[in-house]
C-alpha cells in the first residue's frame, strides 16, 4: 500500500473508534454548566490525555499488558460497563447539569478530563487495541510514524468538533439536543454490548475448554 492509502486506513480505524460524534453529548451535558473557557479547557485536557495514552500504549502496549498480566479482552469487558452505565444514563436522561462551586470549577475539569472523557470515551478499548495492532504489524519507521500521525490527525479533528459543539447544540435547540442524547445514549449502550461480549468470549471459551 502506498502512504496515502495506509493512513487513510489508519485515521478512518481510528476516527470510528474514537467516534468523535458519540463523545460530544457526553461533553456537553458534563460540561453545560461551565464558561465557554473551561468547555475549551476541558476539550483540550481530555484529547491530549487521550492522545498521550494511545501513543503510550502504541509503543509499549504490549509489555504493560504483559508486566500487569492483564489482557485486552478484561480491558474491553471493564470498557463495556462503563459505557454501559453512561449509556443507560444518556438514554434515560440522567446526565443531567451539574451545579459546580466556582472555587471547584477547576478539580472539576481536571476530574472529567482524564476520566470519563479523556479515558475510556475517548482512548477506549477500541481505540487502545488498534493501536498496539496496528503498531505491531507496522513493518517500517514509516508505518510506525503514520500510525502515530493517524493518532493525533483523529485527535485535532475530534478537538475541533468539541469546540464546535456549543454552536451545534444551539442550532439543535433544546428539544433536538434531548432526542440526540437518547439517540447516542442508545448506540453507545449497543457498542458497550458488543465490548462486554468481545472481551468475555476469550474467558468463556478457557472455561470451556478446561
Amino acid at each position: 500500500m502506498d502512504t496515502f492509502t495506509t493512513i487513510l486506513l489508519y485515521f478512518t480505524s481510528f476516527f470510528t473508534l474514537m467516534n468523535p460524534m458519540g463523545i460530544m453529548p457526553v461533553f456537553l451535558t458534563m460540561t453545560s454548566e461551565l464558561s465557554k473557557r473551561e468547555r475549551r479547557k476541558t476539550a483540550i485536557k481530555a484529547t491530549v490525555t487521550a492522545t498521550f495514552v494511545l501513543i503510550l500504549f502504541a509503543f509499549l502496549g504490549e509489555y504493560l499488558f504483559n508486566f500487569f498480566g492483564i489482557s485486552v479482552a478484561g480491558l474491553q469487558v471493564v470498557g463495556g460497563v462503563l459505557f454501559f452505565i453512561i449509556g443507560y444514563d444518556m438514554l434515560n436522561a440522567r446526565l443531567s447539569p451539574m451545579k459546580i462551586r466556582a472555587e471547584d470549577v477547576e478539580k472539576y475539569v481536571d476530574d472529567i478530563s482524564i476520566t470519563p472523557l479523556g479515558i475510556p470515551m475517548i482512548a477506549g478499548p477500541g481505540a487502545i487495541t488498534n493501536a498496539i495492532i496496528l503498531m505491531g504489524e507496522s513493518d517500517s519507521y514509516t508505518n510506525s510514524s503514520l500510525v502515530i500521525i493517524s493518532i493525533v490527525l483523529v485527535s485535532i479533528v475530534l478537538m475541533a468538533v468539541l469546540f464546535g459543539a456549543v454552536g451545534i447544540t444551539k442550532f439543535m435547540g433544546d428539544k433536538g439536543n434531548k432526542i440526540m442524547m437518547k439517540l447516542m445514549g442508545l448506540i453507545v449502550m449497543v457498542i458497550a454490548v458488543e465490548f462486554f461480549f468481545a472481551g468475555i468470549t476469550p474467558y468463556i471459551q478457557g472455561i470451556m475448554n478446561n
